[in-house]
């Protein structure tokens, strides 16, 4: 019977995406985890039995992380009547700076993805359920955003997040991330006479 210690799962899931967002995916060994969480050799092993079976459970802790952080984000921005933009700067600017290691985890599972059929399905489901929680969430806010759309602005979300978290941590600004997010949430036009001055 598998180990059911959920603390020490979390810990060397935990462990994993440090290791990922450090080493990559390739610097990811059930040794290198155990070493990195501070446990006895063989830990690891007893609770994840393969490599990929590690890198899946990076995987779901980075998910259980990132909702955990959202349903924070958008109880305070229902408290204060946040707008779209607003919620998008500061998820994005926390994403490049504080969260960044996780983030760079995230993108070294998403190109592993690629080459293994299993993480590509953990990703799958974990996706599905991302926008389903983000569908909740503009509900609980009353955004205006149909539906249908929020794939695209999951897209668009996602390219600004790896632009941001792969830049070097220096050139990331609140002001150049809030244009981005502006860009996200309103496209790239801009007012008429703006646009004739341009011309």
């Amino acid at each position: 019977m598998p180990p059911t210690n959920p603390a020490r799962r979390r810990a060397l899931a935990d462990a994993a995406i440090e290791l990922l967002a450090s080493a990559g995916v390739h610097g990811l060994t059930h040794r290198a985890v155990e070493k990195e969480a501070d446990l006895p050799p063989g830990t690891a092993s007893n609770y994840f039995r393969s490599r990929e079976a590690l890198l899946v459970a990076a995987a779901e802790r980075v998910a259980e992380l990132h909702h955990a952080d959202t349903d924070r984000a958008a109880d305070r921005a229902a408290d204060r009547a946040a707008s779209m933009v607003d919620l998008l700067t500061e998820s994005l600017f926390t994403a490049a700076t504080t969260l960044r290691k996780r983030y760079l985890a995230i993108f070294e599972l998403q190109l592993e993805a690629a080459r293994r059929p299993v993480l590509a399905a953990a990703l799958a489901r974990l996706q599905g359920s991302a926008l389903r929680i983000t569908a909740g969430h503009h509900g609980k806010l009353g955004l205006t955003i149909p539906r249908e759309r929020i794939p695209a602005l999951v897209a668009l979300y996602g390219g600004a997040l790896f632009t941001l978290v792969t830049a070097p941590p220096e050139s990331v600004s609140r002001e150049a991330v809030r244009q981005t997010a502006e860009v996200v949430v309103h496209g790239c036009a801009v007012p008429e006479e703006e646009g004739s001055a341009l011309l």
